[in-house]
C-alpha cells in the first residue's frame, strides 16, 4: 500500500470511530433506561467496534512505515496483526455479554419498551449500514485488509441490531423476558463467528497461505510461447501484497536479455489479472529436450 492510501485509510477508521462511539453511546443509555439486556449488550459491542477503530489506527501507524535494514519486506503485516487483535477482542465482548445473558436467567427483568427506544435502535441500525459498506468499499479501493475486517465487524452489527429489535417488538406483544437473554445469547454467537471469521482471514496471511490456486497461475504463464512448462508454483499474499515465486522453462535459444523481457512480460501479465502490487520471483531452466537436440 502507498504511504497516500495509508493516511486515506486512517482517515476513513477515524470518521467511523466517532460514528461507532456515537451508536454505542446512544444504545448503552437507552438500554440502560428501559432495562434491556440485548440493547445493552449490543451498545457494549458499538463499543467494541470503536476500540477495534483504535487498534486499526495503531496498526496503520505502524504498517506505514518504510523498508529498513531490518525489515527488508516493509512492514504492512502490522495492519493484519491488527485485526487478529479485532478478533480476540470480539471473543472477550461475546464472554462479557454471555455472562450477562446469564444473570438475566437466574433475575429476569422486564424491559420497558418506548417508541424513542425503537427510533434509536432503527437509527443506529441504519448508521451501522451506512458504515459497514462505506468501510468494505475503501477497504476494497484502498487495498486495506483493516478496512476490510473491521467491515465485516460492523457488517454483524446489522444482523445483531436486528434482533435486538425483533426482541423488543416480540416482549412489546406480550412474550416472556426470558426472550431478552436468549437474544444476548444470539448476538455473542453473531459476535463469536465474526472473531472467527477474521481470525481465520489474518492467520492465513501471517502463515503464508496458498493466496492464488497455482493452476490459475500456470495457465497465464502457459500463454507465453516460449515457455515449455511451468513448476514449483508458490504464491502467498496480504490484500496489499501478493508475492508469487516459479520456475519456467524456456526455449533453450532464448538469450539473457529475451529471457529476462519474457520474465517481466510474464509478471506484467500476472500482475494485470490479480494484483497490481505483484512481486515475482522466477527461476528460468533450459528446455533439456531441445538441448539433447
Amino acid at each position: 500500500m502507498v504511504k497516500n492510501n495509508f493516511k486515506k485509510v486512517q482517515k476513513v477508521l477515524f470518521i467511523i470511530l466517532l460514528a461507532n462511539l456515537a451508536v454505542a453511546t446512544l444504545k448503552v443509555i437507552i438500554g440502560s433506561i428501559i432495562k434491556s439486556a440485548s440493547m445493552t449488550a449490543d451498545g457494549f459491542h458499538s463499543l467494541s467496534d470503536g476500540s477495534s477503530n483504535i487498534i486499526g489506527l495503531i496498526g496503520i501507524h505502524f504498517a506505514s512505515k518504510p523498508e529498513d535494514e531490518k525489515h527488508p519486506y516493509g512492514h504492512s503485516k502490522y495492519e493484519t496483526l491488527a485485526g487478529l487483535s479485532i478478533s480476540v477482542m470480539l471473543f472477550f465482548a461475546a464472554g462479557k455479554v454471555i455472562l450477562g445473558a446469564i444473570e438475566r436467567f437466574k433475575e429476569p427483568i422486564i424491559s420497558k419498551i418506548t417508541i424513542e427506544s425503537l427510533i434509536v435502535l432503527i437509527f443506529t441500525l441504519i448508521v451501522n449500514i451506512i458504515v459497514s459498506v462505506t468501510e468494505y468499499r475503501k477497504g476494497k479501493k484502498l487495498n486495506s485488509q483493516i478496512l476490510i475486517s473491521d467491515s465485516m465487524h460492523t457488517r454483524s452489527d446489522i444482523y445483531i441490531s436486528l434482533g435486538v429489535l425483533a426482541t423488543l417488538i416480540a416482549i412489546k406483544l406480550g412474550l416472556p423476558p426470558i426472550i431478552d437473554p436468549i437474544a444476548s445469547l444470539i448476538v455473542a454467537a453473531f459476535i463469536i463467528h465474526t472473531g472467527y471469521e477474521i481470525f481465520k482471514e489474518n492467520s492465513n496471511v501471517l502463515l503464508d497461505g496458498v493466496a492464488i490456486d497455482a493452476e490459475e497461475i500456470r495457465k497465464v504463464v502457459m500463454s507465453f510461447e516460449d515457455v515449455k512448462d511451468v513448476h514449483k508454483i508458490r504464491s502467498r499474499s496480504s490484500v496489499n501484497h501478493l508475492n508469487v515465486d516459479l520456475h519456467i522453462v524456456v526455449n533453450s535459444k532464448l538469450d539473457v536479455n529475451a529471457s529476462h523481457k519474457l520474465v517481466h512480460d510474464i509478471e506484467d501479465a500476472i500482475r494485470a489479472k490479480f494484483n497490481k502490487n505483484l512481486q515475482l520471483i522466477a527461476h528460468v531452466e533450459p528446455c533439456k529436450t531441445e538441448l539433447d537436440e
